[in-house]
């Protein structure tokens, strides 16, 4: 069995593409797997007999041989980035010349590309919202464009993104993110100024949210209330500054609000298991 880590990608093709309910977009299969991200929604996606709908940032992935067909009305065509790849195989990869069947035609490939048993593979779903993970969404457009744009070493750049893409993704289908728009809008907001300190009241203002639910509502999303989420916050932005700067562990104890040196030396050592002068001193420890 052959793991994810294993994949030798290759990016065939990568085009825009404007579904408009035209009758090639009907049931068909592929050759290679492709992606396709849609930018705006709705729509419908037809996977092996199963619709689903499509909304803004909806991302549909598709194996070799894989039936599917795209439901889009000519009223509302829908924008799309797709990506035509390879992912075992970068030595002589289909994608480079794929084919499709239209039905009612069999479903007959004279080739397709080359799969390999893997589990991981087999459990990313066929079709995944990017709403909620805009570094993925930003990232898969990045290596569109660079395919469009590079001229020198572009198979090399793109292969090795898409590599770690997928990886990232992997990573997202299995750990628990925040879906909520609310939330996640503050989650940004807080993660990029960890030290502010800001109350809890100001943070369910913030969503627009009456207090009770925003704590219901946060407490389902980050699986943490949000004065443990905040001090988490707190506690990784202490880290960062014993690591990368030279302020002494009195200004960064000032600097993330504290009002002494002391309560914030208990709650790091509580956090992480030693002092932050010993996390100074030996940073690469594992905590």
């Amino acid at each position: 069995m052959r793991t994810l880590a294993e994949l030798t990608p290759f990016v065939g093709d990568s085009m825009p593409y404007l579904y408009d309910g035209s009758s090639n977009e009907g049931l068909r299969v592929c050759s290679v797997f492709a992606f396709h991200l849609f930018t705006d929604g709705p729509g419908e996606m037809e996977i092996e007999g199963t619709r689903y709908p499509i909304e803004k940032r909806t991302l549909i992935f598709l194996r070799p041989g894989q039936p599917h067909a795209f439901h889009i009305s000519p009223e509302h065509p829908l924008a799309s980035h797709n990506l035509y790849c390879d992912l075992w195989d970068n030595r002589m990869p289909i994608s480079l010349h794929r084919t499709f069947i239209y039905a009612p035609s069999p479903f007959r490939l004279p080739e397709q590309s080359a799969s390999e048993p893997c589990d991981e593979l087999d459990a990313l779903p066929g079709v995944f919202s990017l709403q909620p993970y805009p570094h993925l969404y930003e990232a898969f457009l990045h290596i569109v464009k660079l395919y469009n744009e590079l001229i020198h070493y572009r198979s090399e750049t793109v292969n090795s993104l898409l590599y770690a893409w997928m990886l990232s993704w992997h990573n997202a289908c299995r750990t628990r993110q925040p879906r909520d728009y609310r939330i996640v809008r503050l989650l940004e907001q807080l993660e990029m100024n960890p030290e502010r300190r800001e109350t809890v009241e100001q943070w369910w203002t913030l969503c627009g949210l009456k207090r009770t639910y925003f704590h219901e509502l946060f407490l389902r999303e980050t699986g943490m209330t949000p004065k443990a989420y905040q001090h988490r916050l707190l506690m990784k932005r202490a880290m960062h500054l014993l690591q990368e700067s030279d302020l002494s562990v009195t200004a960064i104890a000032d600097k993330l609000g504290y009002p002494s040196i002391h309560p914030f030396t208990r709650h790091f050592t509580a956090h992480y298991g030693v002092s932050p002068k010993q996390h100074r001193q030996n940073p690469h420890k594992k905590r």
